[in-house]
C-alpha cells in the first residue's frame, strides 16, 4: 500500500503515522499495566530465571513452530490447528508489511523499494493480495465452525464471549481494506510496484472500466489507507482488554515454563511459608497469575479433561479464566492496601470446592494447552491450603490421610502386611542380601491388596528368571506420600518421603525398581527436591532392557487380543509409551490392539490425584468411561502397568462388560506367563 504525500494537505503523513502509534501504544501499554502487570506481580516471588538459553530455545518451537496448536491438527476431526497456524504466519508477514509499507514509507516512499527492490515490492504486496482473499476464507470457516457447527470445546460459556468476534471482525476490514485501498490507488492513475499488486491491480481496473472517478479514487485511498492505520493500531488496544491478551502472555509463559519431568509438583519449604497452599492472590506465585493472561480461552483443557468430559464441575479453563477475573477483581483493593479479598474469596466464590477435588492430576490439560498454562499445579496449591490451613476435604480422602500418617499407608481395613505376597517365593529382604544391586519397591497397593499380590509375585518371578540380583525392604517399606501429596497434605508427604528417603540412604540404595507408576514418578521426579537422589526406573522399562539384551525370552504364546491402557503417571507425565507395547508385541501370539484415545491423548482411568480414595459423585464414572472405550475395541483383554489402573479396570469391567469375559491384567503378569530364562529355552 502506497502512503498519501500529506495529511490535512499540510501536516508529513509520517508525522500522523508515529504520532497516533505513539498515542494508540501509550494508551495500550497503561492497560496492560494496570489490568495486567501490576497484578500479577502481585503473585509470590518464583525463581525462574535459571537456564535462560534453554527457556529461550524452548519457546521456538511452541510459538514459532505453532506446535502445541498443531499437536490436536487432524483432517478429520480438527483442523482448527492449521488454520491457527495460517493465521500465525500470515499475521507475521502483515506485521512486516506494516513496518515497511506504513512506517518505512510514510517517511521515504522508495523505503520499501531500497529493502526489498522494485520487483520484491510487487512480489510481496501481490503475496500479501493473495493472503488477503485466504484469510477471508478461513475467517468465514471460523464464524461457521464457532457458531453454527460447534465442536465441545467451543461450547462452553467462556468461548462463546464475543471476544473472538471482535477480532475477527477486525482482521475482516484489515484483509478488505488491503485490497480496496490498493484498488483506489490504481484506480486513481497511481504508479510504481504498488499498482503492480495481483488483486488490487485486477480491481482497480474493474473500476477504471467502470468509469469510476479518478479524484473520487483518490480521495477513498488515502481514506482507505488512514483507516487501516487506525484498525491496526486499535489492536494494541484491543489485545490487553481481551483473552487476546495471549498473544503478549503466552511466549513469556512459555519461556517462565517450569523445566521439571511433566507432573512434577513444587516442594515447598514449610518452615519458610507464611501460608500452607495457595487460596488469596498473594499466596500464588507470579507465574500461576500470569497463567490467566497467558490463556486462550480456546477450550481444548476442558475438552480433554477426564473430569469434565464425564459430567463432572471441574473446568481447567474456568479454573485459570476465574483466577484472573478474581485477581482483577480483588487485586486493586490489595495494591491501596483496602483488600477486599476477605469478603470475596476465590473458593467457594469463583471456583467450587468441588471442581477443586474434581480433579486426577493427569496432566491432559496441561498437555494439551497451546499457551503453556500450568493447570495442576495450581488447583494442588489450593487443594494444599484447603487441607493444612482449613481442613477441608471430602470425607474419604480424609480417612486415607489418617490411614497413612497412622499406619504408613492409606488402605483401612486391610488384613495383610507387608510381606504376605511374597510367602513362599525366596524373595530377600535388603538385610539379607545387602549388596543387591536393585531395591524392588513394591508399593502400598500391590503388598496390600489381594489382587496386587498376583502383580508383585510375578514381578519377582520374572526378576529371577532374568538372574536380577535384586532385594526388597519388606516391612521397612511404607508409603512413599504421593497419596498425601496429591491430596493437598504437603506436611505428611514430605514427612514420609523423608523417612523413606533416610531408610534408602541408611542401606546404601542407589537403584529401584519400582512397580507403581505413581511411586516411579515421585521418586525418581520428586524426591531430589528433598536430597533423596536414586536411580529410579519402573518395571516396564526394564523387562524391555532385560528382553532386548536376550536376559529374558518370550516363548510361550499367548493369543489374544490385547489393549494397553497408558497409566497418566507413566505415559503422559513421564513419556514411556513404547517400552510396555514393546513388552507386549515380544509376546507370541499377543494381537495389540489401541485405544482410540491412546499415548498421549490416553484418558485417565479415574484413580489420579487421589481418586482412588476420593468418591464421585457427579456425572458417569471416570473408570466406566474407559472400561467403555476399551471394550469398543473388541479386545479380550486390557493389559496395564499400574496397580490403581488395574483395580479401576476390575471394578469397571464388572459393571460394564454384558459379557463377563473380558478381563484386566498387569502387563508383567502377561510376562511372567510367557518369558523363561536363556537357559531354558
Amino acid at each position: 500500500m502506497s502512503p498519501p504525500d500529506i495529511l490535512f494537505n499540510f501536516i508529513p503523513v509520517w508525522v500522523g503515522v508515529y504520532t497516533l502509534t505513539a498515542i494508540f501504544f501509550g494508551v495500550a501499554t497503561f492497560i496492560l499495566y494496570k489490568g495486567a502487570i501490576r497484578l500479577i506481580l502481585l503473585g509470590q516471588k518464583s525463581d525462574l530465571m535459571e537456564n535462560k538459553l534453554q527457556r529461550f530455545i524452548g519457546i521456538l518451537k511452541p510459538v514459532f513452530g505453532q506446535t502445541k496448536v498443531l499437536q490436536g491438527f487432524s483432517l478429520k476431526t480438527d483442523v482448527a490447528g492449521l488454520a491457527h497456524f495460517f493465521i500465525f504466519w500470515g499475521f507475521l508477514s502483515f506485521a512486516l508489511s506494516y513496518v515497511l509499507f506504513i512506517f518505512g514509507d510514510s517517511i521515504s516512499h522508495r523505503f520499501s523499494e531500497i529493502i526489498l527492490t522494485a520487483k520484491g515490492v510487487q512480489v510481496f504486496a501481490s503475496y500479501l493480495d493473495v493472503l488477503a482473499i485466504v484469510f477471508l476464507f478461513v475467517i468465514l470457516l471460523a464464524v461457521g465452525r464457532r457458531w453454527w457447527k460447534t465442536p465441545r470445546r467451543l461450547s462452553f460459556d467462556l468461548t462463546q464471549k464475543l471476544d473472538a468476534a471482535v477480532i475477527l471482525a477486525f482482521i475482516t476490514m484489515l484483509m478488505c481494506l488491503t485490497i480496496l485501498t490498493e484498488a483506489f490507488y490504481v484506480a486513481g492513475n497511481g504508479t510504481g510496484p504498488h499498482a503492480e499488486a495481483l488483486i488490487g491491480k485486477a480491481v482497480g481496473e474493474a473500476l477504471i472500466s467502470a468509469n469510476f472517478p479518478e479524484s473520487l479514487a483518490l480521495a477513498m485511498h488515502e481514506i482507505g489507507w488512514w483507516l487501516h492505520v487506525l484498525v491496526i493500531l486499535s489492536f494494541s488496544i484491543v489485545i490487553p482488554l481481551s483473552k487476546h491478551t495471549h498473544l503478549l502472555g503466552a511466549p513469556v509463559n512459555f519461556f517462565f515454563r517450569s523445566l521439571e519431568t511433566p507432573g512434577t509438583l513444587t516442594t515447598p519449604n514449610l518452615e519458610k511459608v507464611e501460608a500452607f497452599g495457595a487460596l488469596n492472590i498473594q499466596d500464588f506465585t507470579w507465574k500461576q497469575l500470569l497463567d490467566g493472561y497467558a490463556c486462550a480461552v480456546c477450550g481444548k483443557c476442558s475438552d480433554v479433561c477426564p473430569a469434565n468430559f464425564s459430567g463432572k464441575v471441574l473446568s481447567p479453563m474456568h479454573i485459570v479464566a476465574n483466577l484472573k477475573q478474581h485477581t482483577q477483581k480483588v487485586g486493586p483493593s490489595i495494591i491501596h492496601g483496602d483488600t477486599i479479598e476477605k469478603d470475596n474469596p476465590l473458593v467457594p466464590n469463583e471456583i467450587p470446592q468441588e471442581a477443586i477435588w474434581d480433579c486426577l492430576t493427569c496432566g491432559a490439560c496441561v498437555y494439551e494447552c497451546p499457551v503453556g498454562v500450568e493447570h495442576v499445579q495450581t488447583i494442588v496449591d489450593v487443594r494444599r491450603h484447603l487441607v493444612m490451613e482449613k481442613a477441608e476435604i471430602p470425607e474419604t480422602g480424609q480417612a486415607a490421610l489418617v490411614s497413612l500418617e497412622q499406619r504408613g499407608h492409606p488402605w483401612r481395613g486391610t488384613t495383610y502386611s507387608r510381606t504376605d505376597w511374597m510367602e513362599d517365593m525366596n524373595v530377600p529382604t535388603i538385610d539379607e542380601n545387602p549388596e543387591a544391586d536393585y531395591l524392588l519397591w513394591i508399593g502400598c497397593t500391590s503388598s496390600l491388596d489381594k489382587r496386587g499380590h498376583s502383580v508383585a509375585r510375578s514381578l519377582a518371578r520374572v526378576l529371577q528368571r532374568a538372574n536380577v540380583n535384586f532385594a526388597v525392604l519388606g516391612q521397612k517399606e511404607t508409603c512413599t506420600g504421593d497419596p498425601a501429596r496429591r491430596l493437598g497434605n504437603e506436611y505428611l508427604y514430605q514427612n514420609m518421603a523423608n523417612q523413606t528417603i533416610e531408610t534408602l540412604k541408611a542401606h546404601k540404595v542407589t537403584k529401584i525398581i519400582t512397580l507403581c507408576p505413581h511411586c516411579f514418578n515421585v521418586m525418581k521426579n520428586e524426591y531430589p527436591h528433598l536430597e533423596g537422589d536414586f536411580e529410579v526406573i519402573h518395571y516396564s522399562k526394564f523387562v524391555d532392557e532385560l528382553i532386548t539384551n536376550g536376559n529374558l525370552t518370550a516363548i510361550r504364546e499367548i493369543k489374544e487380543n490385547v489393549s494397553y491402557h497408558d497409566s497418566c503417571y507413566l505415559g503422559r507425565q513421564n513419556n514411556i509409551y513404547e517400552e510396555p507395547r514393546n513388552v507386549a508385541s515380544s509376546i507370541p501370539g499377543l494381537n495389540l490392539l489401541e485405544m482410540n484415545k491412546n499415548r498421549e491423548k490416553g484418558f485417565c482411568c479415574g484413580a489420579g490425584g487421589g481418586h482412588a480414595w476420593l468418591e464421585e459423585n457427579a456425572g458417569t464414572r471416570t473408570n466406566h468411561m474407559r472400561t467403555d472405550q476399551f471394550l469398543e475395541t473388541g479386545a479380550d483383554t486390557v493389559a496395564v502397568s499400574c496397580p490403581f489402573c488395574l483395580q479401576m479396570f476390575d471394578e469397571g469391567l464388572s459393571s460394564r462388560d454384558k459379557s463377563k469375559k473380558r478381563k484386566a491384567v498387569d502387563l508383567i503378569e502377561l510376562v511372567d506367563q510367557s518369558t523363561v530364562a536363556p537357559d531354558e529355552k
